[in-house]
């Protein structure tokens, strides 16, 4: 079976062209999405996918209707063909049911994986140049080390319970205890 996805970004969109393409592509069943495509859980997208079996194929106007970036498209496109699913983008003229398409959408996968490990090395590059600068990674400690001393200053006193110097110091106790540890107090 021949099953199309159409999606528009807003209310005010309306998905007629797409709609028609598809069903002059022979589509029986049409998933119509009002959605932008930046958010990854798409409820008509889901039910699509669900809806598909081994043998069928989904049709979409264009491939950013189905994915916002290529990694995603790829992941999309490549659980489909895990399933035996054929895929056919109308305006970019791929199907992956013929030789040619799947050639083309294997060009998409290594451009994509490609594009992936570059960003993870320009981050690695970047972390490295910034502890090079003395900076270090993560988030900012909850209590400055001013505040660990009159913590520990404060449960010096056997009146004083963890949880009350967490309470003051608004933290939790397992971030009092944290803290105390790397500032190096006993606990």
């Amino acid at each position: 079976m021949i099953i199309g996805y159409a999606r528009v970004s807003t209310q005010d969109q309306d998905a007629e062209l797409q709609i028609n393409a598809l069903k002059q592509a022979g589509c029986r069943e049409i998933f119509t999405e009002k959605m932008t495509g930046t958010l990854r859980a798409r409820p008509e997208l889901t039910s699509c996918l669900r809806t598909l079996r081994d043998g069928d194929t989904l049709v979409v106007w264009r491939m950013d209707r189905l994915a916002r970036s290529l990694k995603d498209l790829v992941e999309i496109i490549e659980d489909l063909h895990q399933r035996e699913i054929g895929f056919r983008s109308l305006t970019e003229s791929i199907d992956t049911t013929s030789a040619s398409g799947k050639l083309i959408f294997h060009i998409f996968g290594a451009l994509a994986e490609f594009e992936h490990s570059l960003i993870l090395e320009r981050t690695k590059a970047g972390l490295a140049a910034a502890r090079a600068r003395g900076r270090k990674g993560g988030r900012r400690p909850s209590m400055s080390s001013q505040d660990v001393k009159k913590a520990a200053a404060m449960l010096s006193n056997p009146l004083m319970s963890k949880a009350e110097i967490a309470d003051h110091f608004k933290v939790s106790r397992t971030t009092l205890n944290a803290s105390l540890k790397r500032e190096g107090y006993s606990l």
